[in-house]
């Protein structure tokens, strides 16, 4: 794996050196390539509007990076910024020196990239959704290859910036990013061809939930029973960060698995509120005041306290503390724009009743 992550190294550094000037532009892709996007503005707009799209993003993005964590335990991967500096490869050669960002010490192995396969997953699912709901209205065939070509073009051109935004940063190598983008795709098609994601029970959620939680917990302690340190990774970022205020509590493994099973057990929590019967959610399309306008506002306000909400962090020098507030705060967010926004808007614009606003 040497060579590969030579080759990894050298690929950092030219574009760093040469395209210096499109620095913003990474890490704008970077950081817009976090679930915290799904999360916060994704989820809460798709879901006013194509509810199921909306559910299916928050099933694609906790599964995927679910799945992400649990590669990452058994891959061991290297990132590039600790690897170049422990690495006796080069022997007695000069270290290629690779520029350091807020973004670049992940505390989490570094294969296969999150970011790459969260995106890769949730703009799939989104795009091959929009064109199950679009080419229902073409006629034409020239129309429907016209659209299919500008959404493909759209999503492999974001999947080509966060790539390379990652490897720029120094977080990752070229293999990891690609097979994040694999890895993401399939996650994505197998929901695809998962309709019963849509008929989840409240016991459903709570069960998978739980089983996130104990399987991933479970594997830690197996493996550390073992004498396998799966917390490795955050040892060698602490040492070769740059700046000690990068290395944050939020990139560890622990810190990514209460936040995403978190949104799920909310999610599957705001599904089953008693005013969400099955007559509720029959009820989409309705005109008036309860259709795209209200939908808007809803959509609108959610994402705006959603944005307030998360400028609230939980406190850092306690472990246990900073976890369960991690889960609550990120259960917050389905039960904020399925359940508490919509009941405000719709008392506040006096449009519809609680038991029956339009979806």
């Amino acid at each position: 794996m040497d060579t590969v992550h030579l080759y990894g190294v050298r690929s950092t550094q030219y574009l760093q050196e040469n395209y210096s000037d499109t620095q913003g532009w990474f890490l704008f892709m970077s950081s817009a390539a976090d679930l915290r996007t799904t999360f916060l503005i994704l989820f809460p707009l798709l879901f006013h509007f194509q509810p199921a799209t909306g559910v299916k993003l928050v099933w694609v993005a906790v599964l995927g990076d679910w799945i992400n964590l649990v590669c990452k335990w058994m891959l061991f991967g290297e990132r590039p910024y600790w690897w170049v500096q422990e690495t006796s490869f080069y022997g007695n050669s000069t270290i290629p020196q690779i520029k350091q960002f807020p973004m670049t010490c992940e505390t989490s192995p570094g294969s296969p990239s999150g970011h790459a396969m969260g995106a890769a997953g949730v703009y799939y699912a989104l795009i091959t959704s929009v064109l199950n709901t679009s080419l229902q209205h073409c006629g034409s065939p020239a129309q429907r290859w016209c659209i299919k070509t500008l959404l493909w073009t759209v999503f492999w051109v974001i999947q080509v910036c966060v790539c390379l935004s990652r490897v720029f940063i120094g977080a990752h190598f070229p293999h990891q990013v690609i097979v994040g983008v694999v890895v993401g795709v399939a996650v994505a098609e197998g929901l695809n061809r998962a309709p019963w994601i849509h008929l989840v029970s409240f016991r459903g959620y709570t069960h998978l939930t739980l089983f996130l939680l104990a399987s991933a917990l479970g594997l830690y302690v197996l493996l550390n029973a073992v004498a396998v340190d799966l917390l490795w990774s955050l040892a060698k970022a602490q040492r070769w960060c740059i700046k000690a205020a990068w290395v944050r509590l939020e990139t560890t493994p622990f810190a990514s698995l209460l936040r995403n099973t978190g949104v799920l057990f909310g999610l599957g929590t705001a599904l089953h509120l008693p005013m969400w019967d099955k007559a509720v959610r029959e009820r989409v399309g309705c005109g008036g005041k309860s259709g795209a306008p209200f939908r808007l506002a809803c959509a609108s306000a959610a994402i705006l306290l959603l944005h307030v909400l998360d400028t609230f962090g939980p406190p850092v020098h306690n472990y246990p503390l900073f976890y369960l507030l991690s889960f609550c705060k990120s259960a917050t967010v389905p039960l904020t724009t399925v359940g508490i926004v919509p009941y405000c808007v719709a008392r506040a614009t006096n449009a519809v009743t609680w038991r029956g606003f339009c979806l």
